[in-house]
């Protein structure tokens, strides 16, 4: 899946991609064509702006004129960037949410690099974070080919061609830069589970319930405040984490202190390492699970961020064949 159109009450999947991609160039092609038989008009009223106002347009068709004009303009505008962008998403091979979880994966890469390539994982537990490439790029042609459907350029612009079927929508061809068997997204310490459910390992906390000698209304009022603290805590930068961490490890923090700065909750396991990580959010603080993403773990060597052009080089001569 892409993303889910409000435009067409649909989803954008890989059967429905080769549509929305026609019904971009389509609806853009219209506003221009509208925007070419408006603009004669506009620079008619332009020119003769200085002639008495009956010799023009009513009111009503200026104030018609006027709204046509900028309601083409805006939506065009805007129908132009998605247009590109899902060119662009089309010629690497990416959707919306593989989108976000190659900027999620190169946030992790850059923070484990500060710490000696080691992220905190459940329970306590190390995790290595090393850069992987992408799959799922196989290169341009090929990626156009598989996301239209046809290697028929001029099919790619029939308004009634066939929807792409489910069938090949399960497994996908990989451009093999990463070891067999290696699976996208990579690892994230915080999507990981714990090995003991929070609250088990302490038995001061298990099954406690803390609202207990609360009225109704205290209850709600430690309930809103609660979320208050979860939206900030979900939401606390990455840096303004590392330096609480930093501070604590110096002894500047008591341990109550850290855990409201940090964006930690009391999460700690036997060796006293806290369990989980931040991962990548968006602008909104959204996770890539908000959106139903389920994420398997792969271990991978790290490698810097090298252009397809330079891996599929390398790819060709080490099997021999000529570039």
């Amino acid at each position: 899946m892409d993303h889910h159109c409000p435009w067409t009450t649909n989803c954008v999947s890989h059967t429905t991609f080769p549509h929305f991609i026609r019904f971009l160039f389509y609806a853009c092609t219209s506003m221009l064509y509208l925007f070419n038989l408006l603009y004669p008009r506009l620079s008619l009223i332009w020119s003769d702006r200085h002639l008495p106002a009956y010799l023009g347009p009513s009111a009503l068709q200026l104030a018609h004129l006027f709204l046509l004009t900028l309601t083409n303009t805006a939506t065009l505008f805007v129908l132009s960037i998605l247009l590109i962008r899902n060119i662009w998403c089309l010629a690497v091979n990416t959707t919306t949410i593989e989108g976000w979880e190659i900027e999620r994966h190169r946030t992790l890469v850059r923070r484990a690099r500060f710490f000696g390539g080691y992220l905190d994982g459940p329970d306590g537990v190390k995790m290595r974070i090393a850069h992987q490439e992408f799959p799922y790029d196989i290169g341009i042609w090929a990626n156009f080919k598989q996301g239209m459907g046809t290697a028929n350029v001029l099919a790619w612009f029939w308004p009634f061609a066939k929807t792409l079927g489910v069938e090949g929508g399960l497994e996908f061809e990989t451009n093999g830069f990463e070891e067999r068997g290696a699976t996208w997204p990579p690892p994230d310490p915080d999507r990981l589970t714990r090995k003991m459910p929070k609250g088990f390992d302490r038995d001061a906390e298990a099954f406690t319930y803390l609202d207990e000698g609360l009225s109704n209304e205290e209850t709600v009022a430690a309930f809103r405040e609660r979320q208050e603290r979860d939206a900030v805590r979900r939401r606390k930068p990455f840096a303004d984490r590392l330096e609480a961490r930093v501070v604590k490890e110096k002894g500047g923090l008591e341990e109550d202190a850290y855990d409201a700065y940090d964006g930690y909750e009391d999460d700690e396991g036997e060796d006293g390492e806290h369990s989980g990580e931040e991962g990548w959010r968006n602008s909104e603080g959204e996770r890539l699970r908000d959106f139903g993403v389920d994420e398997d773990a792969e271990f991978y060597d790290e490698e810097d961020d090298v252009p397809l052009s330079e891996l599929i080089a390398r790819k060709r001569k080490e099997q021999g064949t000529p570039s």
